[in-house]
């Protein structure tokens, strides 16, 4: 007996090895693969000759009832079109709140001056604020839950992702201006190239669409003036000697912060020109009386149907639970401690949608990358530093060039670079593929120019310095120098040099060496005789 199981065993034994062999044979083990980065941006468009760049101010502007919004439109500039990108920049005066809106694209924000309060609804997440207020009869307290609110200020960036509600309110006592990239190209924008806010408040799309730029009048300042029954509030400031123009001869056509009409024959842009209202003025009345069980006077209100202040609002009794700028700064340095392995570690749970940081500074210098004392500093904001920028895939980098100063030539890999002059002037040059400037001026405060990827790009302060934001479209922007320190030309034998460049050993040798600065070259000390003579040279040989 004990014989046939024996053999029994073996026969299955053999059976079993038998049909591991052939799963073996028709599924081989393979290494791991890493996982290929899903695309997150569509293809610019298709055919690109970009012969000259140009430094843009904004050319169309909508006012509201307590703010400003100027535009740089695609339409009139071929670099931003090949791009992927739109711009805007927001003036919101003091009692100011940016209406209720989500937009078909994600959005990056700079904050040039003022601060404020940010908030971003996200679908799915808790109200996790709550504040209490005396009711109207004063017997009870009003109980008001929310999700959560932040404060912003100078040199902050805001990430916006496509999708979630925004808004955001000035309760200072100065002007907010702000510079928004918005990224067109980017998958979340799926319907197609075309920027779209959808409003949930007011009656946005009434509001024309001025040719110009109010902003180049003033330059994000504001004088106070009084307003019968409305107290104190910020207006425009002209140029000196610079009178306002008929606002009949400046208008620029029936075109709204949700679309622009375009030229005939092209595509058009959002709601094809059309005048409308938010989005809840599609929907019947009865619907929306059902599905929020209020009244009829509120539904009319819901749909701002005559609600003629634009979408920037003046908004007098404002009062929001927001934590204070210490109070986040803990939050944030506790954040990182955690991310960098401090005590009681990281385990991820940390960063969920619901609680990840939406917003970081740029303007400290202690967390500059690059700094020279005598040339000035370079700070960059990408996922890593803030995780959310994954999702929006765009990036961030603001610097500061002293007098004369030079940020070293180099070029993007893998993005394009929006640049945005927030103060001082200076020198640009932007070289393409075949060796031809496609720029060469100076770029002024509150232009906007684009440097498209692998273009060389090399700029130079002027006598009073220069400041800048730059949007870049990749998440983790990479740039390589073409000279200093870290320059492909460290890098490289003195042989190639030699004989790509046809110069002798010691040639080569200070090509590689006699710049010992990384990527902020101060400026250089030259006497008299040599700069005549650098300048005769510049006049014979160009």
């Amino acid at each position: 007996m004990s014989f046939r199981l024996l053999s029994l065993g073996l026969c299955f034994l053999v059976l079993f090895h038998g049909g591991l062999a052939q799963i073996d044979q028709r599924r081989p083990l393979q290494p791991l693969q890493p996982r290929r980065p899903q695309q997150t941006r569509l293809s610019g468009r298709s055919e690109c000759q970009i012969d000259r760049i140009t430094a843009r101010e904004p050319n169309r502007y909508v006012e509201s009832e307590n703010g400003l919004s100027e535009y740089w439109i695609p339409d009139e500039n071929d670099e931003l079109e090949c791009a992927g990108v739109e711009a805007v920049r927001h003036t919101i005066y003091p009692k100011g709140l940016l209406l209720p809106y989500y937009p078909s694209a994600p959005e990056l924000v700079y904050v040039i001056r003022g601060q404020g309060i940010q908030g971003t609804v996200l679908p799915g997440c808790p109200e996790t604020f709550e504040s209490s207020f005396p009711s109207e009869g004063g017997r009870e307290e009003n109980v008001d839950r929310h999700q959560r609110v932040y404060r912003y200020k100078e040199g902050d960036i805001l990430a916006l992702p496509a999708g979630a509600v925004h808004w955001t309110y000035n309760d200072g006592d100065t002007p907010i201006v702000t510079i928004v990239l918005r990224d067109t190209s980017n998958v979340a924008n799926q319907l197609d190239r075309t920027f779209r806010k959808f409003f949930l408040a007011g009656n946005p799309q009434n509001q024309q669409m001025q040719q110009g730029s109010r902003g180049q009048q003033q330059r994000g300042q504001g004088t106070r003036r009084e307003v019968p029954g409305q107290g104190g509030r910020y207006e425009p400031r002209g140029r000196p000697g610079q009178q306002e123009r008929d606002p009949e001869r400046r208008r620029g056509g029936q075109q709204q912060e949700q679309g622009y009409g375009r030229r005939e024959g092209s595509r058009r842009w959002g709601a094809q020109g059309q005048e409308g209202s938010n989005i809840f003025n599609g929907f019947d009345d009865q619907i929306l009386q059902e599905v929020f069980n209020v009244e009829f006077d509120t539904v009319r209100q819901l749909k701002g149907q005559n609600d003629n202040r634009g979408f920037i609002v003046r908004a007098d009794n404002f009062q929001v639970i927001a934590p204070t700028q210490y109070e986040q700064g803990r939050e944030r340095s506790s954040s990182r401690g955690r991310g960098s392995g401090g005590r009681g570690g990281y385990n991820g749970i940390e960063d969920t949608i619901c609680s990840t940081q939406l917003s970081a500074n740029l303007a400290n210098p202690s967390h500059a990358d690059v700094y020279n004392p005598r040339g000035g500093r370079v700070s960059t904001l990408n996922s890593h530093k803030l995780p959310v920028l994954d999702l929006l895939q765009l990036s961030a980098e603001r610097g500061i060039l002293y007098k004369n100063a030079v940020l070293a030539p180099h070029y993007n890999l893998n993005a394009h670079s929006i640049l945005y002059i927030t103060s001082g002037n200076s020198r640009l040059q932007i070289v393409r593929n075949d060796g031809s400037p496609v720029f060469d001026d100076w770029v002024q405060e509150g232009q906007l120019i684009v440097v498209p990827q692998n273009f060389a790009v090399v700029k130079k302060a002027g006598e009073q310095g220069c400041e800048w934001v730059a949007f870049k479209t990749n998440d983790n922007a990479i740039t390589s120098q073409l000279a200093g320190r870290f320059s492909f030309v460290r890098a490289l034998p003195e042989e190639v040099l030699m004989n790509s460049y046809d110069i002798s050993r010691e040639q080569a040798k200070n090509l590689k060496y006699n710049r010992q600065e990384g990527v902020v070259l101060s400026p250089r000390s030259t006497s008299p005789r040599e700069t005549a003579k650098n300048a005769l040279l510049n006049v014979l040989f160009g």
